[in-house]
Formats: C-alpha cells, structure tokens, sequence
C-alpha cells in the first residue's frame, strides 16, 4: 500500500472503533463526507485489500498509442535525428500529422538516449528593462556569423531585425559577411516595407559605432551607417553588453537552432535560396513566437519622397579637387571631365558615392561630374577586422594560387617510409 493508502486505512480503523466522526475524517483527509462513506464501506467488506486502488498494475487510458510511438521514434532516429523535442513535435504535428505532445517527445527522446535532460542553469540576475510599448519604437539589430548551411556550404552571416516590443522577426538577410553595404540592403527592404522605426538598438561593431579616437567630434566620430540614420531621422544606440540587448541575441540563438534545421529539411544549400526561402520562415516564426504590445499605436513613419534612398544608402566622402581636377578614393584617382574652365573647379569640394555594386558617383553642389579613371593602385595591405579574417583568409588563399609551372611544383613529394633529405631510412624518415 502507498503512504496514501495507509493513512486512510488508520483512519477507516478509528471510524469502525467509534473513535472518529465521519466529517473529521473527510477534514483530515481532504475529501467530501460522502466519499468516505464510500471508503468504509468498502473496508468494512473488503478489509485493507478495499482501500487499494483498483487502478494499480492497469495501463493509462491516456497512454500513446503504440503505432504512433514506434512512427515517432522511426522519425525521431531519421529524419528529425539531432533536433530538439519541442521543434520535433511541431513537425511530427504539423508535417507528419502525429497527435502527440512535446513533453511525450521529450520522455521519448530521453529514453532512446537523443536527448539529455539538463540541469537548470544558475539564474544570474540582469536589470529587467520593459518591453517597449508601439510597434517600431525601437529596432535592435545584429549580425550572426555561422555555419548556417553546416557542411553543404561555407559559412556565412545571418544579419537580423527584430522588433522589441512585439519580438517579430522584421527582417533576415544571409551576406557573406556584416559590411555597411550588407546592412543598407538589409534596412533598405525593411523601409520599404515597413517605413523607419524612431530608433535602431545595436552592438559596438564598427559599423555602428566609431571605436577609434576618442578626441574626434561627434561629426567626424560618425560612421556611414550613423550618417545615413540621421539624415533619415533615425536614432542610433549602441549597447553596453550582450545582456542589454538580449532580446536580438536570444532570437539568434534560435535561429542557429530552428532556421538551420528549416534549411536542412528542405535541402536548401546556398545563400541565394536561402535568402529566397525567408520571407516564409519569418512569417511561420511570427505567427508562433510574436505578442502583442501594450499600445496598438505603429511608430513607424512613411519615407518622404525627399528622401533618396539610392542616395542616402550610399558610402559617401568628401573630396577636394586637385589644380588637375583629380581625386583619390579606395586607391584609385579618378579625373573630372568637363566643358567649363578648369580654374572653377579647382580646389572644389565633392562628394564620392558608391552603391553596394561598387558604382562611383560623384556629386558637386548635388549634381553629378562626368569622370574617368586616371590610375588605379597595385593592392596594399589592408585593414581586416577579426571577425571578417577567415573569410579574407580565404578569399587570398584562392586569389594567390600558385601558377601550374612555378617552382614550388617541381620540388619531389616525399612519399610514406622515406625522406627529404636521406634516400635510406634512418632517424629522419617518415612513418
């Protein structure tokens, strides 16, 4: 008998005896008076052996059937091998139409040894910040590189949006890696779609942020992405820690779970039908995982027909026009051409745009200059940062490979078992 069992069975004793009231027995037990008549009616027939459950040794009426267990636990070992249990249910509810709960999942996943129950981490307490009220008050954006196709191809950079108060994902891009350029198309889509939000929140990335001298001036502190927000009246805020902009780092994180198993599924292998298949994803994700704010008013606001997006969007930097009416930008010189007298452009003042496509433009007074170019500088080393070096790494590696007949091809391969140096094996041979 359980220690439930026992407890009831001193009390069915003390009620035979007389020594107990049938209602100060239903109080101590916690039932109606009504079911301990019950009780002692059926120990009074049936003894001890009356008050065991009957229920005891039979199976659940509610347990999984076992045709779904054995398909679930099929998929579970194939096709949703190395998932998590709350996405493998969705899919086993969703795609292979199981009625089956995500808790069943998990006790499924742990009994056949795929899934590790953890231990809870230590909670470590952060400053709570609420939850912004209208939808596009404020933005916070961020990059992720990973292995977002795992070995199908190589990795690359997931650039998010994401809204704070409601967490809608607003906005993914895959990119070879963050640049100004990256970016701009990114927030170009999102404008476009959905007008400018007052304010966007991201990390200290050099993108954002200028993390050089600290002396300078606000306006020659500015980066392009800085430059371009406020010309559209858009606030640019930078982060302390991971931690305060927790909300985008998170959604990140799932993504690196849900999108790359999203992919794999459906064998997508390359940036191009990725970026193809994310509209789709954002939508699913949104209608699972995004609230609703506090107010219903939106923030954001309509882009003004001033507003040149082309224009704005672009790398821009000023430039004074040589006596020759030259300029240097990214170690090329490019040279004016024009009809009037060359005395009135000299020592003017330009302004050098490139797109994404790495088209120059050149602006004077807001109009553009005719120009070619004059000479174009052999490569010099650069400046990469750490989080772009593999891939600049890589791109080198394949930009400087060696010709078919150059020196370094002739030298002999040793082979297993013998040496560079000596024709017999001594201590300096191989294997």
């Amino acid at each position: 008998m359980s220690p439930k069992e026992l407890s009831r069975l001193e009390i069915m004793q003390r009620l035979e005896e007389k020594r107990l009231r049938q209602k100060e027995a239903s109080e101590m037990l916690g039932i109606g008076v009504r079911q301990v008549k019950r009780l002692l009616r059926a120990y009074l027939q049936a003894g001890a052996a009356g008050l065991v459950s009957k229920r005891r040794g039979r199976a659940s009426n509610n347990q999984l059937d076992e045709r779904v267990r054995q398909k679930a636990l099929k998929l579970l070992h194939g096709k949703y091998r190395g998932f998590g249990p709350t996405l493998a249910c969705e899919k086993l509810v969703e795609l292979e139409g199981l009625k089956i709960s995500d808790e069943t999942v998990r006790q499924l996943m742990i009994g056949e040894g795929l899934w590790k129950a953890r231990r809870a981490p230590k909670a470590v307490v952060h400053q709570l910040r609420e939850r912004r009220a209208c939808l596009g008050e404020l933005v916070q954006i961020d990059g992720s590189p990973h292995a977002w196709f795992e070995e199908r191809d190589s990795s690359c950079s997931l650039l998010v949006l994401i809204d704070d108060a409601t967490g809608k994902l607003l906005g993914l891009r895959f990119v070879e890696q963050e640049s100004f350029h990256t970016y701009a198309c990114l927030v170009r889509a999102y404008f476009e779609r959905w007008g400018k939000p007052a304010a966007f929140y991201s990390d200290k990335h050099s993108i954002f942020r200028f993390n050089g001298d600290t002396t300078l001036t606000q306006s020659e502190a500015e980066t392009q992405f800085g430059r371009a927000m406020r010309e559209l009246g858009i606030e640019s805020v930078c982060a302390n820690s991971p931690q305060a902009k927790g909300r985008v780092e998170r959604v990140i994180q799932t993504l690196q779970d849900r999108l790359v198993k999203e992919l794999c599924l459906r064998r997508i292998s390359n940036m191009a039908d990725g970026n193809a298949y994310l509209p789709e994803f954002i939508e699913d994700f949104n209608q699972r995982f995004a609230v609703s704010p506090r107010s219903p008013n939106d923030a954001h606001r309509p882009l003004t027909r001033h507003e040149n997006l082309d224009h704005i969007l672009s790398w821009q930097e000023p430039r004074l026009l040589s006596k020759n009416l030259t300029l240097q930008f990214k170690k090329v010189i490019y040279q004016i051409q024009t009809d009037r007298p060359s005395y009135a452009l000299r020592n003017a003042q330009v302004l050098v745009c490139e797109d994404a496509a790495e088209q120059i433009t050149i602006l004077y007074k807001s109009k553009p200059l005719a120009y070619s170019i004059f000479h174009k500088q052999e490569r010099i080393p650069q400046i990469v940062e750490s989080k772009n070096l593999d891939l600049a790494l890589v791109n080198q590696s394949k930009a400087h490979k060696p010709a078919p007949d150059h020196p370094w091809r002739k030298y002999p391969v040793p082979q297993k078992g013998t040496s560079v140096l000596c024709d017999s094996g001594d201590i300096s041979t191989l294997g």
